[in-house]
């Protein structure tokens, strides 16, 4: 039983190119919308983060001693 011999340079370069890969989609994806969908994106986390905040439960700080 003989296995496939791996050439450990070129999996190296494998892995820093698909590295790079993805860094790139990430910064496509950040910095490749336009100015009004970056707004909208804002408006509705915004939006979402607020929803959730007034989903919490008090901390007791606000009731009468």
């Amino acid at each position: 039983m003989t296995s496939k011999v791996t050439n450990l340079r070129v999996a190296r370069k494998r892995k820093g190119r698909a590295a790079a890969r993805d860094k790139a989609d990430a910064n496509a994806a950040r910095h490749g919308q336009t100015k009004a969908s970056r707004m909208l994106c804002s408006v509705q986390d915004d939006l979402e983060q607020r929803r959730l905040d007034g989903h919490k439960l008090g901390d007791g700080s606000d009731e009468p001693e």
